[in-house]
């Protein structure tokens, strides 16, 4: 396997990674927005406030988009485990 080889494996490797973590990054991101808004607006300052709808938004997220994640993933999982049987 050549060095482009690599490359490009790599690429795709972490092409994949962004596609599949991102969604839930920007739900988590935009739950801990707007409940930042409202620890600002009203003054409550208290932690676990800000926690659970982060968890609550991340999991929702991976139960709606799961089994498009494990396409992704499992896509890319055969694409490497091809190219590891390819000689160059």
């Amino acid at each position: 396997m050549g060095e482009l080889d690599l490359l490009n494996l790599s690429k795709t490797v972490l092409v994949s990674a962004t596609l599949v973590s991102m969604p839930i990054l920007v739900a988590v991101g935009a739950v801990g927005l707007v409940v930042s808004l409202i620890q600002a607006l009203t003054q409550v300052q208290e932690q676990s406030l800000s926690f659970v709808p982060k968890l609550l938004a991340g999991v929702g997220t991976v139960l709606a988009l799961g089994s498009w994640m494990l396409t992704v993933l499992t896509d890319l999982a055969v694409m490497l485990l091809g190219s590891l049987g390819t000689p160059s």
